[in-house]
């Protein structure tokens, strides 16, 4: 038995989904004449009380349109240092919107409308104009981290009065939303734009979703994705996969955030463990005890079969989903329990 705990995005469509892929009404999605994509987007959109939707192959794909919808050339991104759109969109921020970023510094990907006030640019012409203000909910990097409303709103209302847009990445949404039983539509009255994403832990093979406060954003945004390369097809297929997962698959996402607290707490219990990061959700990285490393933990791993990643040079990371199941987790935690170094 091989566990793979090295992401959500490892997960195979359930023989639900298969069924509803099959069977989907399908149309020419370019021509913009996808009946089931149609109704994903509408889904998507409903769900959080927002005008419309796009859906694209990924959600770097979602997030980049909605930087490039939002932003001109020569303007700034303000976003946390650890974000996804600046750490691992392969530099789209400036490939694609030829802009750049101003970054804030903290913990676990979070911060305040008062960081964000100190990074808006003056109106001189030697600065980036500030283009657009950016969160990610959950924290990749903040292992899992959900927002509160609280903040999110103040800054959304400093957006408002700076007259600035407000980007959510929202790859693990759902998580977030289920860990903090919130409402969607709370987070579909604050931003401009949201990227959710379906093949993390909803278990979609492929797709994410881009909502927008404006329905004339959509027009605008299909002209982005064509250019990045987005256009498909019979997209139907995979959008199937998306109303299936919506209607399926967020419920079950107390399950996986109930797995990664029960391994969170044994391995602070470990000699070779030096810390685990807050867990909320299906995410938790841990850092080892010099001399151990990420990679020698993970080599260790491996050879039991069961695969994590390294998330910097003393830390791991594992995320868990609907593929990992409680057997699984009964193994993860004997052999966590029986590592030596």
């Amino acid at each position: 038995m091989i566990i793979d705990l090295r992401s959500d995005t490892v997960t195979k469509p359930t023989a639900g989904m298969i069924e509803a892929m099959v069977t989907a009404p399908l149309g020419d999605d370019v021509f913009d004449e996808d009946p089931t994509v149609h109704a994903l987007e509408s889904k998507a959109a409903s769900i959080f009380g927002m005008e419309a939707a796009l859906f694209c192959p990924s959600g770097t794909m979602t997030n980049q349109v909605a930087i490039r919808l939002l932003t001109q050339p020569q303007q700034e991104v303000i976003c946390h240092e650890t974000a996804h759109i600046y750490n691992y969109e392969g530099g789209g921020i400036a490939f694609n919107s030829l802009a750049s970023v101003r970054l804030i510094p903290g913990e676990r990907g979070l911060f305040t409308a008062q960081d964000v006030l100190s990074r808006i640019q003056p109106d001189a012409t030697y600065y980036p104009e500030t283009g657009l203000v950016a969160v990610e909910n959950t924290s990749n990097k903040g292992g899992g981290a959900c927002w509160e409303l609280a903040p999110l709103q103040e800054i959304a209302a400093l957006c408002q009065e700076k007259k600035l847009p407000f980007h959510l990445d929202g790859a693990r949404l759902f998580n977030a939303i289920t860990a903090k039983k919130q409402a969607p539509k709370d987070f579909g009255k604050l931003f401009n734009t949201i990227s959710i994403c379906l093949s993390k832990g909803l278990g979609t093979p492929i797709g994410s979703v881009l909502l927008f406060k404006e329905k004339a954003h959509r027009r605008r945004a299909i002209r982005i994705r064509k250019v990045l390369g987005g256009g498909m097809r019979q997209a139907g297929i995979l959008a199937a996969a998306g109303i299936y997962a919506l209607d399926n698959h967020v419920e079950r996402l107390a399950q996986d955030h109930e797995h990664a607290e029960a391994l969170a707490q044994l391995l602070v219990t470990l000699p070779w463990v030096e810390g685990v990061k807050p867990v909320e959700t299906n995410i938790v990285i841990f850092r080892v005890k010099a001399p151990v490393n990420a990679e020698m933990v993970c080599q260790k791993l491996a050879a039991q079969q069961i695969k994590m990643i390294p998330f910097g040079p003393q830390d791991v990371r594992l995320v868990t989903h609907l593929d990992y199941t409680p057997a699984m987790q009964t193994r993860t935690l004997e052999v966590l329990k029986g590592l030596q170094f």
